[in-house]
């Protein structure tokens, strides 16, 4: 059956709706972006006031041995900071659409309402692409706003040390434009699959939420000094996403087949 972009697009904008109706689920949402903006800004405030102290030196000195002894460790600090907390900023993009995701589809399992969709004459690639779309724009644009705060924030802190702009960088552009979005089709595809096989959207989204454990554990590893993260670093991240969206995009549509859950559901 042929793909109607209008049939995806009312799916779409219904989900779109009933998103705007869940005050809970837009709270949700906007915990997760205010932390990743205040707490890094506010660790780049502290190496800004205690630039030159000497157990900033050493933290520094572990990172890096050969920092130059005329260096501000201060300003290495916050030069890591910005680099390694770009990979713990991706687990925005994947935690809002599992929170959206999950009461799309198995929020309206519990609320009986998928029965009519699914009378319907959708296709299964047009109910995947109209769900994740609810899901993926709000992500993917609550991520970009709260890179442009993070952006401002940090640039106002660091001023008094650096004397310019430390943001945005080439690293967090391309990161936020190009892998942020991957990341967040990533959440969006797990959510899915996990909400058609379970029957409560917080189970769904437990689950679902599990995904972040490996992301939170490289960024552990970034701190603890034993990966290096960089522009290669994150891109080689953001191929291998790309790789499991395209499964999870294929899986989705096989899951979602209109038959099949109406057989199971029915």
């Amino acid at each position: 059956m042929a793909f109607r972009p209008r049939r995806a697009l009312a799916v779409f904008w219904k989900d779109f709706l009933d998103l705007r109706k869940n005050v809970g689920l837009l709270v949700s949402m906007a915990v997760l972006p205010s932390v990743m903006v205040a707490v890094p800004i506010g660790v780049v405030w502290t190496y800004v006031n205690t630039p030159y102290q000497a157990d900033l030196r050493s933290v520094a000195q572990f990172y890096d041995p050969s920092l130059p002894l005329g260096a501000s460790a201060g300003r290495f600090l916050i030069d890591k900071t910005l680099t390694d907390w770009f990979g713990l900023f991706l687990v925005m993009p994947i935690f809002v659409p599992i929170l959206i995701s999950s009461q799309s589809v198995a929020g309206e399992k519990e609320r009986r309402t998928l029965e009519p969709l699914l009378a319907s004459p959708l296709t299964a690639a047009e109910l995947v692409a109209g769900k994740s779309l609810a899901s993926l724009v709000p992500a993917v644009l609550i991520t970009w706003v709260a890179f442009i705060f993070f952006c401002v924030g940090v640039d106002i802190v660091a001023w008094p040390l650096v004397k310019g702009p430390l943001m945005p960088n080439a690293l967090w552009t391309f990161g936020v434009l190009v892998i942020a979005p991957l990341f967040a089709f990533f959440g969006n595809g797990v959510a899915v699959l996990i909400s058609a096989r379970v029957s409560e959207a917080r189970m769904a989204q437990q689950i679902s939420a599990l995904v972040v454990l490996p992301l939170v554990g490289m960024v552990g590893g970034q701190v603890a000094g034993v990966l290096k993260a960089g522009f290669a670093y994150y891109a080689l991240q953001g191929a291998v996403v790309l790789v499991l969206d395209l499964f999870l995009l294929w899986a989705s549509i096989r899951l979602l087949d209109r038959e099949r859950l109406v057989s199971r559901w029915g």
